[in-house]
């Protein structure tokens, strides 16, 4: 009887500290994105020379306070990040919009660095490939006719 009551406390002490041992709750505003990480891509794909700049990329705070968005800075000049001014309250989303500028023919790889109030940094891969301009024709007269070629990046 003895040894049934020790191990009946015994197994109580252990269930009881077990179960303290869970993890504690995230306490202030906590920035994911859409994946649900907190680092995400965007991807332009392949596009034409000078098609669409804007991406917008969803900001969620998944924690229990608002939000605040200090900074956006892209790696270069050619990557302009706009943060949404206002903060985002608990379960709340909003969007960050990435203007890159298309007239840059080649490959994109730019980071984007989202700084928070609570002094959390968080990345955004900018990613793509920009087409060369396309040739376009132009007339160059030619004594009394005029002739059609091809020119570039005009």
């Amino acid at each position: 009887m003895k040894r049934f009551f020790l191990l009946t406390v015994l197994f109580t002490f252990i269930a009881f500290t077990s179960n303290a041992q869970t993890a504690p709750a995230t306490k202030g505003p906590k920035l994911t994105f859409d994946n649900g990480q907190d680092a995400t891509d965007v991807d332009y794909g392949n596009i034409e020379f000078g098609s669409d700049r804007v991406r917008k990329v969803k900001l969620t705070n998944t924690g229990n306070e608002p939000l605040i968005i200090n900074s956006a800075t892209g790696s270069c000049g050619c990557t302009v990040p706009t943060p949404p001014k206002d903060p985002i309250l608990p379960g709340e989303s909003a969007f960050l919009e990435i203007n890159y500028d298309t007239n840059r023919p080649g490959g994109i790889n730019k980071t984007v660095t989202v700084r928070t109030a609570h002094g959390t940094e968080h990345y955004i891969r900018v990613l793509g490939t920009v087409k060369p301009q396309a040739a376009k024709e132009i007339a160059v007269p030619v004594g009394n006719s005029i002739i059609k070629t091809e020119g570039g990046n005009n």
